[in-house]
């Protein structure tokens, strides 16, 4: 019943792991959006203030400042490693590709460029009922990119190994073997169910040999935790 009204979205990147992602909605985008606004205008009228002391001779590059802040701000600022323009940092968002992974300059310049469409037929209408009408709150320049406005959250390594019983490996093992089941225990949490039975089907090779009929992955998990002094009491 929590589904419908959920603003947390799962994103499965190309190596398998599931990731919990909560889109920006339309309140927090707006402001940000004004902030930026701000942030432009106050930019364009120094600048035009400083070049309209040349003249005639200052026409040309008061053109040139106002295409670079209208079209080129988000694209310069969503390149840089924050993946926000100030506006967006100050209200803790950042801009991703909606598998999670960092935004490809191409699709920061098509998100960006798209601006024009979202704004039709006027203050930005398309953008804000799509945006509204959205789970993911994306815009049809998000939809076209392929990208995410998320909140920046910082990604904490997991604390726990997966879901396994303790138990022996039924062959000796390397001091290399055992550093690698335990890699990837640690990792289980964060891979989605079918990525981890894949790499454990890879991986386990004649450490399956023996134990107990149960899902590879769970017996790599179980080694681990023998491995690190869980035993079964």
């Amino acid at each position: 019943m929590n589904a419908p009204i959920d603003t947390i979205i799962t994103a499965e990147t190309p190596e398998g792991i599931a990731m919990q992602i909560r889109p920006a909605g339309f309140a927090v985008r707006g402001a940000a959006y004004l902030t930026d606004l701000g942030v432009r205008t106050a930019i364009v009228v120094v600048l035009i203030s400083a070049l309209s002391a040349g003249g005639h001779f200052g026409v040309g590059p008061m053109f040139i400042v106002t295409f670079v802040a209208n079209w080129l701000y988000g694209i310069i600022f969503e390149l840089l490693p924050a993946a926000a323009t100030p506006g967006k940092r100050i209200f803790g968002l950042q801009v991703i590709m909606a598998n999670g992974l960092p935004v490809t300059p191409a699709a920061c310049v098509i998100r960006n460029l798209m601006r024009v469409v979202d704004f039709l037929p006027l203050l930005y209408a398309f953008g804000v009922i799509c945006i509204l009408l959205r789970r993911d709150a994306r815009r049809l320049g998000d939809l076209a990119a392929g990208t995410l406005v998320t909140y920046r959250s910082e990604v904490a390594p997991s604390g726990a190994f997966g879901a396994g019983a303790p138990m022996p490996s039924p062959v000796a093992l390397s001091a290399r073997q055992q550093a690698a089941i335990a890699a990837f225990a640690w990792r289980v949490p964060r891979l989605t169910p079918e990525r981890a039975e894949e790499i454990a089907g890879l991986a386990i090779g004649p450490i399956g040999t023996g134990l107990a009929n149960a899902p590879m992955t769970e017996r790599l998990v179980g080694i681990a935790r023998w491995l690190h002094g869980q035993r079964r009491r």
